[in-house]
């Protein structure tokens, strides 16, 4: 691959690069897994938003630059170099934000996608419920549509929702025909979390906070209008959500170039005594390689959708191959660092290092959001080895 940048891209590059320089927080915002901290990164996002650079490749009349995906590219890699805060919003943005894109109408483009790049609007997922979580198609909570045609009565269950806790908003699939089954009869639906019937229930992760929760849906009435998509088209509209999740914007390389590029100097500062298991010098150099390989590989991704192309089902092995490297990064991390691994974050002892068993704890989840690492291989094997179910 020969991978070069335009003159307009490196002039991009350094706008990025001087704008983060002057604006990002100098000191660390506090985890959005508290009410404290959402509400600071929420204030991060509007701040960006007065930059447009909440999200570069919208268009301008709603926020962003007009960005093509190899921009965005870069703009992550100067973003995640700078130290910016985390993306709160990162399920609306770049999930939800590029669905609607590609099937929502005017009017809900319109409406939507300001609140959601300035922050006033954080969205949450609803996919996930009890007995489907990975295999979206056994959904089961139901969307019925009223007599008068112009509302939703939703009722049912999702769980694992991601940033709900706090969200003002959440997009996920009901079932609005009653007789179908699988992924047939499935409708798309952008639900207010503030409605009558709706119930939001705390879910601690390893570290204790509520990183996700239950949402209850109880004669829940939600406009009409609130549908993405056709009704019965659930399906299609999410199989594009989940492409953009496993193989493009959910997780940039550049996170993982940053992990690589710390997990180099963690190795160089402790080497006397992480040399004394030659198997993790080899990790950390492998970490390196696999990272920048994941880069050249998005770039590629990137260049074919600006052609036109689409992303197929080789996303899921993006998404098996990004998990588990996160995974693999942060045990080598552990391997180094080796009892002062277990220190909290603001521990006397600990140094600096204890944000490593934050990142430790979290790729624990990796093989499991996005759908399990064990259904993206049947899928793989299915659509594209040919191999019987």
């Amino acid at each position: 691959m020969d991978l070069h940048f335009t003159p307009e891209h490196d002039a991009f590059r350094a706008e990025v690069r001087e704008w983060l320089a002057a604006n990002v927080p100098a000191e660390p915002l506090k985890t959005y897994d508290t009410e404290e901290g959402f509400q600071q990164h929420r204030e991060w996002e509007a701040k960006m938003n007065e930059g447009r650079w909440g999200m570069v490749t919208w268009p301008t009349e709603l926020g962003g630059r007009d960005a093509d995906l190899l921009q965005w590219l870069i703009f992550e890699e100067e973003y995640f170099r700078a130290g910016a805060p985390n993306r709160v919003n990162q399920n609306g943005i770049f999930l939800l934000g590029p669905t609607l894109m590609e099937y929502g109408t005017d009017e809900q483009k319109a409406d939507i996608l300001p609140k959601m790049a300035n922050g006033t609007e954080v969205w949450a997922q609803g996919w996930s419920e009890p007995g489907a979580g990975s295999d979206m198609a056994a959904i089961r909570s139901k969307a019925e549509l009223s007599e008068c045609g112009e509302y939703y009565i939703v009722n049912g269950q999702k769980t694992w929702s991601t940033r709900a806790v706090w969200a003002d908003q959440c997009f996920g699939m009901f079932r609005t025909d009653p007789e179908s089954e699988r992924h047939r009869g499935l409708t798309f639906i952008l639900i207010p979390l503030d409605l009558e019937g709706i119930t939001v229930n705390p879910i601690p992760q390893l570290d204790g906070l509520p990183g996700f929760a239950e949402i209850f849906f109880d004669n829940v009435k939600v406009p009409v209008n609130r549908r993405l998509g056709g009704e019965g088209e659930g399906w299609k509209v999410a199989m594009a959500t989940a492409g953009f999740e496993r193989g493009l914007m959910l997780r940039s390389p550049a996170r993982f170039q940053e992990t690589a590029r710390r997990l180099i100097e963690l190795y160089k500062e402790n080497q006397a005594e992480a040399d004394r298991d030659p198997a993790i010098r080899d990790a950390v150099i492998k970490a390196y390689m696999s990272a920048e390989s994941y880069c050249l590989t998005t770039f590629e991704t990137a260049c074919r959708l600006i052609k036109g192309g689409k992303i197929g089902a080789e996303s899921s092995t993006n998404k098996i191959f990004w998990s588990e490297l996160d995974q693999n990064m942060h045990e080598t991390a552990m391997d180094i660092l080796s009892a002062r691994a277990e220190l909290e974050v603001f521990a006397p002892q600990a140094k600096g290092v204890g944000k490593w068993l934050d990142g430790f704890l979290f790729a624990q989840s990796g093989p499991i959001y996005a759908g399990t690492n064990e259904i993206q291989r049947n899928i793989i094997a299915e659509r594209m080895l040919g191999m019987p179910r």
